[in-house]
């Protein structure tokens, strides 16, 4: 079964068509036009999907060799309502001119089973680090469609803290990959920043630390941008195996998957890799939104037997451990 997957939940334009080979192709148009405001603007994301859904499925069905997929699938929610009825809209066409299944996607559900695209792929059941610019949490994934969620953040997704502290040093956004690239040059144990934990649980503070950092670059004193970037860089990271390593011996499960933008983090992939478990960790390419894991979960939910009516509609707020 050929796959076609849609994916418009935030900033990336992205189609890719999965079939029992794997990726046939995989297009992501990423929107530049939100850099000037230091953040995702919805109604331009929106728009910039509408302008670039059509060529990016074309060009990904000619890559693929693929005219008439078998089935479509599109991400429901979560996301940016406005951002992710585009893609949504523009897949139900598609199914219906060309009489195939159609199946809504959750784009989380998307994400923490991407690395079952890679060979060795983890098996059932496994820990899953989703990671990035707003949603930090932890699942118990223990077969496919059940998921438990165990730790989440409480205030900002970990992506979030790292575009807050990029825009307080004047780094431009997004803040992820330049605090990553500056961090190499610095050392991470040049300041202290503290750990927040929430007593009593396994969720996430990430403000905290963010105000820590704030209240450094005060200092008359304080260290260079590459301390900075690298300090804080080793406490996110910190934060957020810390609550990998517990939950995996809570829950005695010994393989662990992250996704998610901030999965493209050198220190994080470093580190998940020395830390005892059976790691999986996607390819960069396939950490950001990306339609190849929107086809992924599609193909593997209407092989089981999942089909959705064209009448189905988004949901934004949509919780992949319902």
């Amino acid at each position: 079964m050929n796959v076609l997957g849609i994916e418009t939940s935030c900033d990336e334009t992205a189609a890719s068509v999965v079939g029992p080979s794997g990726v046939l192709a995989d297009i992501v148009h990423t929107q530049l036009i939100h850099v000037e405001f230091g953040g995702v603007v919805p109604e331009l994301a929106a728009r910039a999907h509408v302008e670039k859904v059509v060529a990016v499925v074309d060009a990904c069905l000619a890559r693929s060799g693929v005219s008439h997929p078998d089935a479509v699938c599109a991400t429901a929610g979560p996301g940016l309502i406005g951002a992710v009825l585009v893609g949504f809209c523009y897949a139900k066409a598609l199914a219906a001119a060309w009489d195939v299944p159609f199946l809504s996607v959750n784009h989380l559900e998307g994400h923490m089973l991407s690395p079952l695209l890679d060979d060795p792929a983890p098996e059932f059941p496994f820990l899953a680090l989703v990671v990035s610019g707003g949603h930090t949490t932890l699942y118990a994934c223990h077969g496919l469609g059940e998921y438990e969620i165990l730790a989440a953040t409480v205030d900002d997704a970990a992506g979030e803290a790292f575009d807050k502290v990029a825009r307080m040093m004047g780094l431009g956004y997004p803040g992820g990959p330049v605090i990553d690239e500056l961090a190499a040059k610095g050392n991470n144990r040049a300041v202290d920043f503290p750990h927040p934990r929430v007593r009593g649980t396994l969720d996430w503070s990430f403000s905290g630390l963010k105000t820590s950092v704030r209240s450094h670059l005060l200092k008359n004193d304080r260290a260079s941008d590459e301390d900075v970037a690298a300090s804080f860089q080793r406490a996110a990271v910190d934060c957020l195996l810390d609550r990998v390593k517990k939950a995996a011996k809570q829950t005695g499960l010994r393989r662990v998957v992250i996704a998610g933008g901030v999965a493209a983090n050198s220190e994080l992939r470093l580190r998940i890799n020395q830390m005892g478990l059976e790691a999986y960790v996607p390819p960069r390419s396939r950490c950001t939104d990306n339609g190849a894991m929107i086809a992924n979960v599609g193909r593997l939910h209407l092989m089981a037997g999942r089909r959705d009516n064209l009448n189905a509609g988004v949901r934004p707020g949509w919780s992949v451990a319902e």
